[in-house]
């Protein structure tokens, strides 16, 4: 590393009405360094990074690049002193393909007639192949982005960020929607991209991932520096005391649940392309955790269960009687419920208050000729926030408001006021910080121990373990192995998910 760092924020003040969200925060990045950011979600990770890359030019304190001191009042201005950031919330135009994403607004130009140029597209479909070669990614520059799954979205947003030769490439939650296989050659660039001396601004909630990927980490905690360690002298009980104020004894944690009755079966389900010979059956209190690769088709299957798509063969029973699900009304009413993988489009209603989002599948049942019961409605909404310790300053506080575990919270909560027997919870701590996540971990555990029999599809292998009582394993859309609890290690685990 360089003696003089290539990027200094000194002083960084940060306020917003009524908040101060970072307050005289010092950070530093060395060339060719890694250097992890973590916190609890509004700690002031995301705030950093945006002054960083010219979101929020009203701020207090100095950036100093390469001793030089700049002041980024927009995100071209960033980018143009190489600041590339790559944020959590995807920004492609999905009607591009994935070329034209990677090169827009900057697509190589052919000229064969003086004065008249046009977009060199044999150039620009050519080089972002050779690009996405390079960093190993397996995805055609030709494909329409919005026909890509999420995971190679992420993949085409970050090959973008690399081939602007940043300087300082931040990475906000890269690895939130890869597949193991994706992670791995995103870990593999990284270590080129720091031998090129590209210094990298890592932030993630994934403790295990920052150690073995970053060179230094800094916490920080209600927008304060709690401090910097370096990686090899520093573990990952240290990490997480200094994130969440408290020691690692075991975040996942769950009590013996006695199990009763079956409560759903599915025998040869299958979905046209996606997946097929599908057989289960879960027990009331009884945790069923899915493991897999992205695209092995554990999400299709949840939204089938649901009745957001038609089966096109097999049968669910429902304490073993036939089930038809044509729509997800029908799969509520029976007692069927999905926390979606994708919260903040399928599970919420954004610019809703807390209120209308908790209590919105509770209408139908407290309504008489159309009439809402007000009083009810708003009687249990309170009992939920409470009951789940949902933090809002009020029930009219727009839920995009708050943090991405309160957010997960009122997606469960809006079920838990109807007579739910299978709760599916497909991703349920993915972008929520390791505080949030042991709070919906006893969540998850409540909802068994109530009665419910409970589904958890999750790319977490130690989630999987800590929670499961059985685990199955999906790839190419087959159910391929089967674990009891407590009978398999995370790399048993990760060994069966990967094989081909």
């Amino acid at each position: 590393m360089s003696e003089q760092p290539l990027l200094v924020m000194d002083g960084i003040t940060k306020e917003f009405p009524g908040v101060r969200a970072l307050d005289h925060i010092h950070f530093e990045l060395e060339k060719g360094e890694v250097h992890a950011l973590v916190g609890e979600n509004g700690a002031g990770k995301t705030t950093l990074m945006l002054i960083l890359g010219g979101v929020h030019p009203d701020y207090q304190g100095e950036i100093h690049l390469n001793g030089e001191p700049v002041r980024f009042s927009s995100p071209g201005e960033a980018i143009a002193r190489g600041i590339g950031v790559i944020y959590q919330e995807l920004d492609l135009a999905l009607d591009f393909s994935v070329a034209e994403n990677i090169f827009l607004g900057m697509e190589p130009m052919a000229s064969k007639i003086p004065g008249i140029k046009w977009i060199d597209r044999r150039r620009m479909f050519k080089e972002a192949g050779e690009l996405l070669d390079e960093l190993g990614f397996e995805i055609s520059p030709t494909a329409m982005v919005g026909s890509l799954s999420i995971g190679e979205q992420q993949l085409v947003q970050i090959a973008k960020a690399i081939r602007l030769s940043a300087k300082v490439v931040v990475m906000d939650e890269p690895t939130a929607r890869l597949a193991h296989h994706e992670t791995e050659a995103l870990f593999a660039n990284i270590e080129k991209l720091k031998q090129r001396g590209v210094s990298i601004i890592y932030i993630s909630h994934h403790m295990e991932e920052i150690l073995r990927v970053a060179d230094r980490v800094t916490v920080l905690r209600d927008g304060k520096k709690v401090g910097t360690v370096d990686r090899g002298g520093t573990s990952l009980n240290e990490i997480i005391h200094m994130v969440v104020g408290k020691e690692l004894s075991d975040f996942i944690t769950r009590p013996e649940i006695s199990m009763g009755e079956e409560v759903l079966r599915v025998e040869g389900l299958a979905r046209e392309g996606l997946f097929e010979g599908v057989d289960f059956s879960l027990r009331k209190g009884e945790i069923l955790g899915i493991g897999g690769l992205v695209g092995s088709g554990r999400t299709e299957l949840a939204q089938c269960i649901f009745g957001a798509h038609k089966a096109s063969a097999g049968k669910v029973y429902l304490k073993g009687k036939p089930l038809k699900l044509n729509s997800p009304k029908q799969a509520i009413k029976n007692g069927i419920v999905l926390v979606p993988e994708e919260r903040k489009t399928e599970g919420l209603v954004l610019n809703q208050s807390v209120l209308a989002n908790l209590s919105i599948a509770l209408t139908q049942f407290i309504s008489k000729l159309g009439v809402i019961n007000l009083r009810e409605r708003n009687n249990t909404a309170r009992r939920m926030v409470k009951d789940m310790n949902i933090k809002t300053p009020s029930l009219l506080q727009e839920v995009g408001n708050l943090s991405g575990g309160n957010q997960q919270k009122v997606v469960i909560g809006k079920w838990l006021s109807l007579k739910t027997r299978v709760f599916i919870l497909d991703q349920p701590t993915r972008g929520i910080d390791v505080g949030a996540k042991q709070e919906i971990y006893h969540l998850v555990a409540a909802l068994a121990q109530a009665g419910s029999g409970v589904i958890v599809i999750s790319d977490e292998l130690p989630e999987l373990i800590g929670l499961a009582d059985r685990i199955l394993v999906m790839s190419r859309g087959r159910v391929t192995a089967s674990f009891e609890r407590g009978a398999v290690t995370q790399q048993e685990l990760l060994a069966s998910i990967v094989q081909d």
